[in-house]
């Protein structure tokens, strides 16, 4: 009887060395839900962080003037005006609703100086040197707001930290400088410690182009009036403050006026073409006021037609009565205010160089040329078109401002006007209407304060940031102008 066959296996292979044993996976589908990608994260723009940068300052500062340390009657200054206070501060404007040599104590003059060197040195700028000088490493977005406070928006951004030291010790000598030269004339006045305090405080002042004094009695300078090493060290203070730290350092470093750029030139030659206007038609409208130059001699009356002619560009010193002005000296004044100083100084305005600019796209025009030059260089024509929108917007404010102050009180509509523009244009310069303005007036004149301080620079910052080529040319087509 036969036994059942087993099944034969497969002979197993045999393995030798050197031979390898793959082991393939079993493969396994799986559904995945993707999320769409998130949009990239777009950083807040630097003119914005600019303007909470003097807001948060404007608040600290109205903090501090609310204490009843803050005046020298020992009570709680109102809201309002703490906050006037401090927004006239901190935008270098100069403009008061209360005495500052008299109404506010040594605490609350020390921290309006405070706010006005940080005002007028820039927010940015001002908080990235504190940070630096305590070792905090300065980010790139701090650097870049730090150029564009200083007016240096093309330099690069590694270079920022190195002109930021320069121009602290720049401002430090100069205004160091300016209290000692104050000094021997305070010391005739006053007691010694008083007469430091007073050649500091006026120095600081003058150089950020702030017009706060602490002579007392709404003053300014007037007492002075007579005195040339007084009002021409004042004076000289506030051209320097208002010709920016980047003209500044480009005459320090270059000292041959080929060698300057075409910015510094346009800024020098402005400045010096609009004071020597100014002084000839101060002279000569107001000698023969005698309320005003009419009384002088007439070296004192050329020293105080000069003197008027520069704290317009926007110190906010007076030497005479403002308020006994004529008219016509009044619409001269503002538009030496409206125009003020240069891009990234202390100063206001719309700046000389966008003044410049438009003179010379005008001059362009009339000699039929299609492209703007300037000490033989040629200006982009977007250059232009931003001049153009800053000069036609900051009228739309000064106008609309003007108007709405004159439903607040009744007086001239002319000192209504020289009021709004000196706020706008961050002067300080008074008729003296400003402490008789209502609540309203002087939230008003806050807001253009804070608008023409920081308005013309993050405007120019906003139209740059959104420059860009046009894909799409339109069929050109001529209209009908005159």
């Amino acid at each position: 009887m036969s036994q059942p066959t087993r099944p034969t296996r497969p002979p197993q292979a045999v393995r030798r060395p050197g031979d390898r044993v793959v082991r393939r996976a079993v493969l396994r589908t799986e559904t995945v839900k993707l999320r769409p990608p998130r949009p990239p994260r777009r950083g807040r723009p630097v003119a914005l962080t600019l303007v909470y940068g003097f807001i948060g300052l404007i608040a600290l500062g109205t903090a501090l003037l609310s204490l009843p340390i803050a005046t020298a009657s020992g009570e709680r200054a109102p809201l309002v005006d703490a906050l006037f206070t401090a927004t006239s501060a901190v935008c270098v404007t100069g403009l008061v609703v209360h005495d500052t040599g008299t109404y506010w104590s040594r605490f609350g003059q020390a921290v309006i100086l405070l706010l006005i060197q940080a005002g007028g040195f820039g927010f940015a700028t001002s908080a990235t040197l504190l940070l630096v000088t305590i070792g905090h490493r300065a980010t790139l977005r701090e650097r870049l707001a730090c150029g564009f406070s200083l007016g240096a928006d093309t330099t690069a951004p590694g270079e920022i930290l190195r002109l930021v030291r320069r121009f602290a010790v720049l401002t430090f000598l100069i205004e160091l400088a300016g209290a000692l030269l104050l000094l021997p004339r305070a010391l005739d006045v006053h007691p010694p410690g008083h007469a430091i305090w007073w050649s500091l405080f006026h120095s600081v002042s003058a150089f950020n182009n702030a017009g706060f004094d602490i002579t007392g009695g709404y003053r300014s300078l007037i007492p002075y009036q007579r005195d040339p090493w007084v009002l021409l060290t004042i004076g000289l203070l506030i051209v320097l403050g208002g010709i920016s730290f980047v003209v500044l350092g480009d005459i320090v470093a270059e000292r041959r006026w080929r060698r300057l750029t075409v910015d510094s030139k346009l800024v020098l030659t402005t400045t010096g073409f609009l004071l020597l206007i100014g002084t000839v038609a101060f002279l000569l409208i107001e000698s023969s006021n005698p309320a005003t130059l009419g009384r002088l001699d007439w070296g004192s009356r050329l020293l105080n037609a000069l003197f008027h002619s520069i704290t317009p560009r926007t110190a906010g010193f007076n030497a005479v009565d403002m308020s006994a002005l004529r008219e016509e000296t009044l619409f001269l004044i503002t538009a030496l205010m409206f125009i003020g100083g240069a891009s990234g100084s202390t100063a206001g305005g719309i700046k000389v160089q966008t003044f410049s600019l438009l003179f010379f796209a005008i001059l362009a025009s009339v000699q039929g040329h299609t492209r703007v030059v300037a000490f033989g260089r040629e200006v982009p024509h977007v250059q232009v078109y931003r001049a153009l929108a800053v000069a036609l917007l900051s009228i739309a404010v000064v106008f609309s401002v003007a108007l709405t102050l004159a439903l607040t009180i009744e007086t001239r509509f002319i000192d209504v006007w020289f009021e709004a523009v000196s706020a706008f244009g961050t002067v300080g310069l008074s008729t003296g209407i400003t402490p008789e303005l209502n609540t309203v007036g002087r939230l008003i004149l806050i807001a253009t304060m804070f608008t023409g301080r920081l308005g013309p620079l993050t405007l120019a910052l906003a139209l740059a940031a959104r420059t860009r080529p046009s894909p799409v040319r339109y069929a050109p087509e001529t209209v009908r102008l005159g």
